[in-house]
């Protein structure tokens, strides 16, 4: 065993027991899904025990779990579907990001709030939550503080989200494509999408899933504009380049479109992607499980109002004029 499989072997054992329990519990409990009880058990265990050392390096591993699943999901993919509902996506993709980016900017402004603070919470409400707080952060040369607000914020609102949206789609008995699609637009973080969706059903999960990646794909060009932005106040520290808009791109999106297509081409049989679908709800629940121990209630207390007032706000206009489109399109 290498050194390196000793440092993360007992971090991925404690996630590999959380995410046990959760389907356990989860088969006891109906109301409550296991992806969504993996969460919850992580963040539980985080905020009253706190994460041990040795479990840091594996725990840590769960962004990494996250894409290899959805990389296994493009196996479930139909291209036929997509086909038909993507113009239509796209386009509402577009909309939907453009507006929240404009939206929380002027929020921002008018609470005079830091406009690198602005900058991030507009880039993780619109893209795809943390991930676009990390890869805009040195564009707008960001302080570590007002990084940790910023993500401290999203997460508060990926753990309102992940009760609240599900609880709307089963009281309302909303179609899975149309809740797919609508959270995919209007929530933040790609792990709490995905969790909500396939909390409502498979079908769900897998529009959910989508509509957050055609988001999240989007995260490279807005890092480069940010980049732009800031070049005026910090000339010579950002890097609006090619190579800038590569390292800030989802790559795990290119294997998840390779698969998908693939899959279609009738390269893979179906009695192999029937597997490869098990093995990626499998990883869906040890990411999630990880996800759950990133959750800190003491950030989310201390990171401020103003912020949790400007994404709040956010969140409830985007939902209910995306669930107005969604309604209009499909």
């Amino acid at each position: 065993m290498t050194t390196r499989t000793r440092e993360l072997l007992p971090g991925l054992l404690l996630i590999a027991s959380v995410a046990v329990t959760a389907q356990f519990l989860g088969n006891i409990v109906s109301l409550l899904t296991p992806l969504v009880l993996s969460i919850g058990i992580g963040a539980i265990i985080a905020n009253i025990f706190r994460l041990p050392t040795w479990a840091e390096g594996g725990v840590s591993k769960h962004s990494l779990l996250l894409e290899t699943a959805i990389v296994l999901l493009g196996a479930s993919l139909s291209l036929e579907a997509m086909i038909t509902a993507g113009p239509i996506l796209v386009a509402l993709v577009l909309t939907v990001v453009a507006f929240g980016l404009l939206l929380v900017t002027v929020l921002a402004r008018t609470a005079k709030l830091n406009d690198r603070m602005g900058s991030l919470l507009a880039a993780g409400s619109s893209i795809c939550g943390i991930s676009a707080i990390a890869a805009v952060a040195p564009a707008c040369d960001a302080e570590d503080t007002q990084i940790a607000h910023a993500a401290a914020t999203i997460l508060l609102f990926d753990a309102i989200t992940l009760i609240v949206f599900p609880t709307i789609g089963r009281v309302l008995h909303l179609d899975s494509q149309f809740y797919g699609v609508w959270i995919g637009l209007s929530m933040f973080s790609t792990g709490p999408v995905a969790a909500a969706g396939f909390a409502h059903s498979a079908v769900a999960g897998e529009w959910a899933t989508i509509t957050k990646l055609a988001r999240n794909a989007l995260i490279g060009i807005v890092a480069v504009w940010y980049s732009f932005r800031y070049t005026k106040q910090n000339v010579g520290e950002a890097d609006p380049s090619v190579g800038r808009i590569w390292t800030d791109f989802p790559k795990f999106l290119i294997g998840f479109f390779a698969l998908a297509l693939l899959t279609n081409v009738g390269v893979i049989p179906s009695a192999v992607v029937d597997s490869i679908a098990n093995t990626s709800d499998i990883f869906f629940l040890l990411a999630f499980a990880g996800l759950g121990f990133e959750i800190r209630f003491d950030e989310m207390r201390n990171a401020g109002m103003v912020p949790v007032l400007i994404v709040g706000t956010y969140l409830v206009v985007v939902s209910g004029l995306t669930y107005i489109l969604v309604t209009l399109v499909l």
